[in-house]
């Protein structure tokens, strides 16, 4: 959920590479040796793929990630009529992930299928909201838009940024919170609780866990935009090959949904049976 495609690419950051990924990093096809004679020993990215014939760029990613959402939301469009699709979906669409995020080379086709099968899963799982609740899921997208639109300002303004220790700290977290959704799915499925929402539908001090989880996981998900934010940024400084585009668009597809997923079942959790 922290986009470990994006974090497991040494080129999205700034540290130093070793002396094997920047062989591998300096054979990609689309970069382009730099010409010069005997050339100082590359210390980061920015050395080894300065010299790129078609550069990753804001406006490139832009539009690769506008393409990414475009197809989603077709996708959604069937899964909102064809709600049984959204299990299935998911399911797909969590390995897909995991192949995208350890595939050493970037696969376009792989990526834009992920956004076509979670594009069922968002359509389907939406659609089983709002039949459940009247208006959620405009709620949600609201949500979202807004989360996500504070976020980049917040960032672009330069008051937000990814720091070492904050993203230490908010990885450790994630991890718990995966661990939490798995043990409370486990507890719904043999039983063990009864309550629709597992775990997070007991209260503390008359606020329901969930709604005091969620809020730390739409927290969680917005630091993670923060973090995909600058590795973009990163990217575009040090002139990576245009198709690490993709891979940036596939990063923010998978924030998005997770932090809409988070957002509407908070609302759903406070709407409660009304």
């Amino acid at each position: 959920m922290s986009n470990p495609a994006l974090k497991s690419m040494p080129a999205f950051s700034n540290r130093t590479l070793t002396a094997k990924e920047l062989e591998e990093l300096y054979n990609q096809p689309s970069a382009q040796k730099p010409v010069q004679q005997e050339p100082a020993a590359p210390q980061t990215v920015a050395d080894v793929v300065g010299g790129s014939a078609t550069p990753m760029t804001f406006e490139n990613t832009i539009r690769k990630t506008a393409v990414l959402f475009g197809v989603l939301l077709l996708a959604a469009a069937v899964g909102w009529f064809v709600p049984a699709l959204a299990l299935p979906a998911a399911l797909i669409g969590f390995a897909l992930c995991c192949v995208i995020t350890l595939k050493k080379k970037i696969s376009v086709p792989l990526i834009v299928l992920y956004s076509v099968v979670e594009g069922l899963f968002v359509g389907g799982i939406s659609s089983f909201f709002e039949r459940q609740w009247d208006g959620i899921v405009p709620q949600a997208v609201l949500g979202t838009l807004v989360v996500f639109a504070t976020v980049l300002a917040l960032f672009c303004s330069g008051k937000v940024r990814a720091t070492p220790r904050m993203t230490k700290i908010v990885t450790v977290a994630i991890i718990g919170y995966a661990l939490f959704s798995l043990v409370n799915v486990v507890l719904m499925i043999t039983g063990a609780v009864t309550d629709p929402w597992g775990l997070r539908g007991a209260t503390i001090m008359g606020i329901p866990l969930g709604v005091l989880i969620g809020g730390v996981a739409i927290f969680l998900a917005s630091y993670s935009l923060v973090m995909d934010f600058e590795q973009i940024k990163n990217g575009v400084a040090s002139r990576l090959p245009e198709k690490y585009g993709w891979l940036a668009g596939f990063g923010l597809v998978v924030t998005l949904i997770w932090l809409y997923v988070e957002i509407l079942r908070v609302i759903a959790i406070l709407r409660g049976n009304d």
